[in-house]
């Protein structure tokens, strides 16, 4: 890649205003393998100003011409999607298959989906003697963060631009070799001037002043809470619209009749994806009090086959975590979790490779539901096993933190698994295992986030709501 000094604006590599570079670094090896520029607000403002002269034009092409761009788009990224799934490993660590499947498969799939709903039928909207139009918001500021870096970026790149939006878009500085790779992709598909524009750099320089700049009409924000009510905070004094996806803290909810062995089996799965850095990981598992010991027997057994190891490798299931700060994170929440009473009977402290990031399978039980493990986000490897009494009790503890993103619930009854899930204060839960629908909204309650990603209620999101009062008849 020789754009890594670069940022894309205007639809040209462009050297940055100033001259300072950030690392990046392989966290399997813990070797810097790039360095890339390192934007300013002057960047941001060029960028802005890019993408506010090509937003009429963008904004004026009909639904079939924005979707024949997007699907050039979506043929480079499958002719060279080999090539960003190699790349997200490198930067953050995914094993080789979660790259393809997960990390590379299903953008394509969102990028996909917002094709096809370009090409479908749009019937207008009429109430009384007013036609209800949708009118793309106008110049949109996307900060996406470094563990799902193409999937995150796609669900609000290709949502914005399909509802006729432009783009600012800054990667995390952590991950943002596959945002260069996008762009690329974008170059080579040649979308306009300006409709897609880079800049890279510090959250606290860059993302402060995309939220800020008074010429972005919204901002769409993935990260951590924290830093999700900087943005809101930045963002206030233009009034400009705000869509967070924020943390989780998501509760797998195993009913008295539930298949204990399935849900086990799946929500060890769950908690481990990306080794744990998944905002809608099912990080509490709730069980019945007296199956506590055979469900941790079941995780035990599950976790056993998660052996941490190279992400190049084919065969391995779990990678580095990001970084020696976010290894550091969950280290540190593990000697809470004992510091505070919980059993720990996994120790992914022990048995990981000597260089990397690594943290193993981690397993708590008798964990205290007010406990600082089952409170707060780790974002690593790390289950937090927890009995209870009866279902109201379940439900109870399940809706007790401040998040709301996700969830699972498991019953022989599929109406009452529906009952129980409807009681849960989150924005998405499975039930019985089921699968992940890219077309259908993603978000949170609570203080997971506001807004909704995905299909048809994720491009509304970039939408404003026009009415026109024809004269009556």
């Amino acid at each position: 890649m020789a754009h890594y000094d670069s940022i894309y604006v205007g639809g040209e590599w462009v050297a940055p205003s100033g001259a300072g570079h950030i690392p990046v670094e392989n966290p399997a090896t813990e070797q810097v393998v790039a360095q890339i520029a390192e934007g300013s607000p002057a960047d941001v403002d060029r960028a802005v100003a890019a993408a506010r002269a090509a937003f009429p034009g963008w904004a004026g092409l009909s639904r079939s011409e924005r979707a024949d761009h997007l699907a050039r788009l979506h043929g480079v990224l499958s002719t060279r999607a080999d090539e960003m799934a190699a790349t997200i490993t490198t930067e953050m660590g995914a094993p080789a298959p979660i790259a393809s499947m997960v990390q590379v498969g299903l953008p394509l799939k969102v990028l996909n989906s917002y094709i096809e709903g370009l090409r479908a039928d749009e019937a207008p909207e009429r109430i009384g003697n007013s036609l209800v139009g949708r009118e793309p918001v106008g110049v949109v500021g996307a900060i996406t963060p470094w563990n799902y870096p193409l999937h995150q970026s796609m669900a609000k790149v290709a949502a914005a631009l399909a509802a006729g939006c432009t783009v600012v878009h800054k990667p995390s500085e952590v991950a943002p070799l596959s945002a260069y790779l996008l762009a690329e992709f974008i170059d080579e598909a040649a979308l306009p001037a300006g409709v897609y524009n880079l800049v890279v750099g510090y959250g606290p320089v860059v993302g402060e002043a995309i939220a800020a700049h008074r010429d972005v009409d919204m901002v769409s924000f993935t990260g951590s809470t924290a830093a999700g009510k900087r943005v809101s905070q930045v963002a206030a004094d233009t009034v400009k619209r705000v869509s967070l996806e924020l943390g989780g803290k998501s509760a797998n909810v195993v009913l008295a009749d539930g298949d204990l062995t399935a849900a086990v089996k799946v929500g060890v799965a769950n908690f481990l994806l990306n080794s744990g850095q998944t905002c809608t990981a099912w990080t509490r598992l709730l069980v019945p009090a007296d199956r506590q010991d055979e469900a941790v027997a079941l995780a035990t057994a599950a976790a056993a086959k998660y052996v941490p190891g190279d992400p190049t490798e084919p065969s391995t299931r779990l990678g580095p975590l990001v970084s020696s700060a976010q290894r550091d994170r969950v280290l540190n929440y593990i000697a809470k979790g004992v510091a505070e009473g919980a059993r720990l009977v996994v120790d992914g402290r022990e048995n990981v490779p000597a260089s990397g990031y690594f943290v193993g399978p981690t397993i708590f039980a008798d964990v205290d539901p007010e406990s600082t493990i089952a409170q707060e986000e780790i974002f690593g490897p790390v289950l937090s096993i927890i009995p209870y009494t009866d279902e109201a009790d379940a439900l109870r503890i399940a809706n007790d933190t401040i998040y709301g993103l996700a969830g699972g619930v498991w019953s022989a009854d599929t109406d009452r698994a529906i009952a129980f899930a409807r009681r849960m204060r989150t924005g998405q839960v499975d039930i019985n295992g089921g699968s992940f629908n890219p077309l259908a909204p993603f978000g949170g309650f609570k203080q997971s986030g506001n807004g909704r990603e995905l299909g048809a209620h994720g491009l509304s999101e970039f939408q404003e709501t026009q009415s026109l009062q024809l004269p009556k008849a």
